[in-house]
Parts: C-alpha cells; structure tokens; sequence
C-alpha cells in the first residue's frame, strides 16, 4: 500500500486558496498602513510608531512592471521538476506594492510591460516522501495573450 501525500506550499504562510481563488499572504502594518510581502513580524517603516502588524491578502491581480528571463539551471536547493528557461517578473499589485514571482501561461516573446497577471499556484516540485511542493506565480489575467 502507497502512502499519498497532499500537495502543500513551498514555504508555510506564504499564500492560501480562499474559495477556490489563490491569495498571497502579506502583513499590513495598523499605524501607518505599509504592507509588506512576505508576512512581516512587524512594521519596518522607521517613521512608524507603533510596529504592530496584521495578516492580510493581497490583490489577486496586477501589472507587469517590470521582468527577465532565466536561462541558467538554479543549484539544487532551488529545484523544479522539469526546469527550462522561465520568467520572473514584478508584479505592481497596487497600494505601492510590487511582488516578484514565476510567470506562466505566456511564452517568452510574448511577455509585455504592462500587461494584466493574476495570481496562480502550480506545482514546483514532487518527492516521493514528502508530495507535491506548490508555488505561486502569475498568469495573463482573461484576454491579456496567454500561450
């Protein structure tokens, strides 16, 4: 008999599927109202008073604000099944935050400043004894050139 593994997030804390929609987890400060991503232990702005942060989600959307492409293999401790050249892009999720991540559904020529992404979460790796490692990324939001 088998043992079946469930498929969790690369690292704790870092995104949830709420209602079938992917949402990344950040932590908004209560003075100033800074968000940070990852989750912060407290606020980092140094204008700030009180340092008391909260969990929250993040936009599901956003803009292309900027991107490259990898084209080496990373070293082993950042493993992928089935690696080939990829994008990382920054993400302009509004509220003056930018968040870096993988972009899927697009070919490579393909990708545009500007263009309109959308949370999504994909396997990264498998290991038999421990299951499926998720990751997020972004994709083309509805309309916006996917591959």
């Amino acid at each position: 008999m088998t043992q079946q593994h469930a498929s969790t997030p690369i690292v704790e804390g870092l995104f949830e599927i709420v209602a079938g929609t992917p949402k990344l987890i950040g932590s908004q400060c209560h003075a100033c109202n800074t968000i940070y991503f990852p989750q912060a232990l407290s606020c980092r702005n140094p204008k700030c008073r009180d340092k008391s942060v909260e969990q929250t989600f993040l936009p599901h959307c956003g803009t292309l604000y900027s991107y490259t492409v990898q084209r080496y293999q990373p070293p082993p401790l950042f493993r992928m099944d089935h690696w080939s050249p990829y994008a990382l892009g920054l993400v302009d999720l509004g509220k003056g935050l930018q968040v870096m991540g993988m972009l899927t559904g697009i070919k490579l020529d393909e990708i545009a400043i500007g263009m309109a992404l959308k949370l999504v979460v994909e396997p990264l790796y498998s290991h038999a004894d421990i299951g499926e490692k998720l990751t997020y990324k972004f994709a083309p939001a509805e309309g916006a050139g996917a591959a």
